[in-house]
């Protein structure tokens, strides 16, 4: 039997599979951004329930790993020593709260799982598109829901009343941070998904130029240029500082670096379809700024970065506070989702009187937790993936792969800039997305060159 092909003939057998494994990037953020006893249940039980069902059925039709999956073991053991090491602190340390070690583990081993299913099921470039599209419709939703709540008044999460930041885009998130930190990620992506509809040549005369813009105007591609404008202005609207700063910043980072690499590509034959990427490139920065900005309340955000000072904000003596915390087990670690129950200890008057559940700061959250031996890995692959997404610019000839290359690098930098001031990735929507993001950037480097291996079907 065909293990690439259903008994219709016209799609691959493994679809249902990976429209399951779509749906739960849809519904993570839904409800309260999955962070939520209940909704943090859910998503673990629909995880290892998919790759549970999709472990039989590889087994029993015989099927063969994917190329990138073949390719990438080697950095697989980057996300599985962490989850030992996870599994050694649950039973080798002496914890206060076991419930939330083991749900934090069982948490960790969804996320492992939606990275190893990505490896696996987005194995074509239809479905590459694909599942790129579900994100940014995803963020398009979130940006437009929360819109919506803000300008009208009626101010809702997920089917329960706002109790806090009323005013500003949450969309179904609590905090408009980790709001802002989806929306980024998404839209880095969309931003590689409109860098794959460039023309591959350039237009040689006014006429084609004009042609050209028509062809866009009535083609999906300006579907997914104002889908990206309204995100963007959904993440304006967030008022998040580090969340717009990380976004313009990377944006402007990654940017250049694309269109020096694309230089250097042996693979692109016509340097000169590189300009459209800078046109595409620069319209964003001004369109995105200069536009919607100005009618989303960017000065408002500005205002806030003006306002911002270190005697008024918190997080910086939450840092400063932690450190005897980290000094007291920097290799080990405390135990993941231990923060809550060792920082009391350490804190000053200086912190406030609020209760910290969570660090300001993912880089210290995760250190204090997991300690160095667990957070290394994790960082390592972060920074390995990076690499690949600018490696893909210079190396792959692929447009909607390159452009891929593009969306996370940037994605993965913008999250690397927020995790300094905000708990982005101990919120499930935004880690479990992150986890899907970084398997993209192995997926696009790793991807098979044309003839070596063939699946028909869009899904």
């Amino acid at each position: 039997m065909n293990t690439y092909l259903s008994s219709e003939g016209s799609r691959p057998a493994d679809h249902r599979f990976f429209i399951g494994f779509l749906a739960i990037l849809i519904w993570l953020p839904l409800p309260l951004a999955s962070n939520r006893v209940w909704s943090e249940g859910l998503f673990i039980i629909a995880a290892l329930l998919l790759a549970a069902m999709y472990g039989l059925w590889f087994i029993r039709q015989k099927a063969e790993a994917s190329h990138v999956f073949n390719k990438t073991k080697a950095v697989l053991l980057l996300l599985a020593l962490p989850l030992v090491w996870q599994l050694y602190q649950v039973f080798a340390l002496p914890l206060i709260d076991h419930f939330s070690q083991l749900q934090a583990l069982f948490l960790s081993v969804a996320y492992a799982t939606l990275f190893i299913l990505s490896l696996q099921l987005i194995d074509s470039k239809e479905r590459i598109r694909l599942t790129a599209t579900v994100l940014v419709a995803s963020a398009l939703f979130q940006a437009l829901y929360g819109s919506f709540m803000n300008l009208t008044g009626v101010e809702y999460l997920f089917f329960v009343p706002k109790d806090s930041y009323f005013g500003v885009n949450t969309g179904t998130f609590v905090n408009r941070n980790s709001q802002a930190g989806y929306l980024v990620m998404c839209c880095a992506i969309g931003i590689g998904l409109m860098i794959s509809t460039l023309a591959s040549t350039p237009a040689k005369s006014i006429r084609e130029h004009g042609r050209r813009w028509m062809q866009a105007i009535l083609s999906r591609k300006i579907v997914l240029r104002l889908s990206l404008v309204m995100i963007v202005a959904g993440l304006v609207m967030t008022h998040s500082r580090m969340g717009n700063t990380s976004f313009f910043a990377s944006l402007m980072i990654i940017s250049p670096l694309a269109l020096i690499l694309g230089r250097f590509n042996k693979r692109v034959k016509n340097k000169g379809s590189w300009k459209g990427l800078f046109v595409l490139l620069a319209s964003l920065v001004i369109i995105d700024i200069a536009v919607v900005g100005t009618f989303f309340g960017v000065d408002k955000v500005a205002q806030r970065l003006e306002a911002t000072s270190v005697d008024k904000e918190s997080r910086d003596d939450i840092v400063a506070d932690a450190a005897p915390l980290l000094g007291e087990a920097l290799y080990k670690g405390h135990g993941v989702s231990t923060f809550y129950t060792t920082f009391p200890e350490f804190r000053s008057y200086e912190s406030g009187a609020g209760f910290y559940d969570l660090a300001h700061n993912d880089y210290l959250q995760f250190v204090s937790e997991f300690g160095l031996i667990g957070f290394s890995p994790l960082l390592l692959l972060c920074m390995v993936v990076f690499y690949l997404g600018l490696a893909t610019l210079l190396r792959r000839g692929d447009r909607l792969l390159r452009g891929m290359g593009f969306g996370v690098a940037m994605a993965v930098l913008a999250m690397g800039m927020h995790a300094t001031v905000d708990f982005n990735l101990q919120m499930p929507a935004n880690a479990g997305t992150f986890m899907v993001v970084l398997a993209l950037g192995l997926i696009v480097y790793y991807f098979p060159n044309q003839g070596k291996r063939k699946r028909r079907g869009l899904s």
